[in-house]
């Protein structure tokens, strides 16, 4: 029996940790800025997620992509436009524009992607 109570526990403890990169890697793509799907890139504020990637456009000449997954839990994150964070509803870590740390559990960033922009195409690039 202790040995079935310490593995229930170590399954306890491992539930609220950190996990590893939880972010796709080899990322390359391009959004067509002028189709309905992608409207809400169109304005300040606005975000979209795709292939495991959120896409926010900051300001009129800004866009930042960061991985989606919370790296505390895998949670996807949303884009808080008010204040350019972004925000993991699960357990309420924030990310700045960039994918560092505001506040935990989360201790890990965001891992942070390139962006491109070109006429109405926006390259989301590793």
């Amino acid at each position: 029996m202790g040995i079935g109570t310490a593995l229930a526990c170590t399954g306890c403890l491992g539930a609220c940790t950190s996990k590893s990169d939880p972010a796709p890697t080899n990322v390359d793509f391009t959004l067509d800025l002028s189709q309905s799907a992608n409207a809400a890139l169109q304005n300040p504020g606005g975000f979209i997620s795709a292939n495991g990637v959120i896409v926010a456009r900051i300001s009129t000449t800004e866009f930042t992509a960061l991985s989606r997954a919370c790296t505390h839990q895998g949670t996807p994150v949303n884009f808080v436009a008010s204040n350019q964070t972004f925000n993991c509803p699960n357990h309420n870590s924030n990310f700045s524009k960039d994918g560092s740390v505001l506040n935990g559990p989360a201790s890990s960033p965001l891992r942070k992607y390139q962006t491109s922009l070109n006429g109405n195409s926006l390259r989301v690039f590793s």
